[in-house]
């Protein structure tokens, strides 16, 4: 709330004629007295830059984990402790949006940097570039995001399951990767399978997208024998058309 608080002339007449009628209540509520105004704006804008502050903290440690680098001694506790205060300001409502639509989008395009100066090298050293990615994702940032955003609880999809997709879609998928499975195939590192099997394990709440999809194109390539989830399906824009026999999805 960033203007200035007026009373209408009938308002404050009704407040001056009620007197000691008035009952007692709290200050800082929504419709603060004029003698409660100063110090409801003053608080009103240290718990603004105290939520700025936070939320400051916690985006320049997830970019510093997308680059590779770790957390300093006690700053888990501290970026918890920050995040539990944004839950509980106006901002609560949008961290798993804003770490979805912007952290998320802009942490990965430091990995998607890397994987584009492979481009035009041997398919073998695509496919090894890709599972040292795989690796260091897997193992070290997502249980570190998973870790700063523990506090964050009861969401339709959850931080652990967001990076996945996100790694799916921003990543894998733009890697072409089914132009290059055929020509490894002999030489294939475990991680890409199990890169793929777990990326496939994640499911949307609306149901299956063209990028999981996609994806399960993939696993095809990779696992045999394997029964995807239909036999045979269509796009329609994002919108699968299942076919007539298909193996039960759960979201």
């Amino acid at each position: 709330m960033t203007g200035g608080f007026t009373v209408a002339p009938s308002f404050a007449l009704q407040i001056h004629k009620m007197g000691s009628f008035r009952r007692p209540r709290p200050r800082f509520m929504s419709s603060p007295v004029l003698s409660d105004l100063p110090r409801f704006q003053a608080a009103r804008q240290a718990l603004q830059l105290s939520s700025n502050s936070a939320w400051n903290s916690v985006q320049t440690a997830v970019i510093n984990v997308f680059k590779g680098g770790g957390l300093q001694s006690n700053e888990l506790y501290t970026l918890n402790e920050n995040i539990r205060r944004l839950l509980k300001s106006e901002l609560g409502s949008f961290i798993t949006d804003y770490f979805q639509n912007q952290l998320l989008v802009k942490g990965l395009l430091f990995i998607e940097e890397k994987v584009k100066l492979c481009e035009g090298k041997y398919s073998e050293d695509r496919i090894d570039v890709l599972s040292e990615i795989w690796d260091h994702y897997f193992t070290e940032t997502l249980p570190t995001l998973q870790a700063i955003f523990y506090p964050v609880q009861g969401q339709e999809l959850t931080i652990r399951q967001i990076a996945l997709l996100g790694f799916r879609d921003l990543v894998l998928l733009k890697v072409k990767l089914e132009e290059i499975l055929p020509l490894v195939r002999t030489n294939l590192p475990a991680s890409i399978v199990q890169m793929l099997l777990i990326l496939q394990s994640v499911h949307e709440p609306t149901g299956p997208s063209e990028g999981y999809l996609q994806l399960e194109g993939l696993v095809k390539q990779v696992v045999s024998p394997y029964l995807g989830l239909c036999e045979d399906h269509s796009f329609s824009g994002s919108t699968c058309l299942l076919g007539k026999t298909c193996t039960s999805y759960r979201s």
